[in-house]
């Protein structure tokens, strides 16, 4: 049995509904009902650097952050697949230099998307035809 568990649908063009546990997403890689994967990919990334954020804070003693907010960028290449991302992070606690660069080390340890995001992660695949 999995840990993850997902439905993702394409009845036609573009547009893929996504059963993730009790939620629904909607992907469309033209931008005309939802957003892209890679928008979403960099929005999962951010959603999850956030709390590894703040829980890489309590480890360092700064239980209360604040809010936090992440603006994200990402660069594509020529064949539209992301080639970069850059966060700007927004914390409103007050932090040193110092408190904030051992905060983001610790966080890039903690965020499951920083992880997962790596040259040798790629899907097994496996392809049934004439299934419906």
């Amino acid at each position: 049995m999995s840990d993850i568990e997902t439905t993702s649908v394409s009845e036609q063009g573009f547009v893929t509904n996504n059963q993730v546990g009790d939620f629904s997403l909607t992907i469309d890689a033209t931008d005309e009902e939802g957003p892209n994967p890679n928008d979403v990919l960099v929005a999962d990334y951010a959603s999850c650097f956030l709390p590894a954020f703040r829980v890489g804070g309590q480890q360092r003693d700064h239980d209360d952050l604040g809010k936090l907010q992440i603006d994200a960028e990402a660069d594509l290449n020529d064949e539209d697949d992301v080639s970069a991302i850059r966060f700007d992070i927004y914390v409103e606690k007050d932090l040193s230099d110092d408190e904030a660069e051992e905060i983001t080390e610790r966080a890039e340890g903690i965020c499951h998307v920083h992880a997962a995001l790596r040259e040798e992660l790629e899907a097994d695949i496996s392809v049934e035809t004439d299934a419906f």
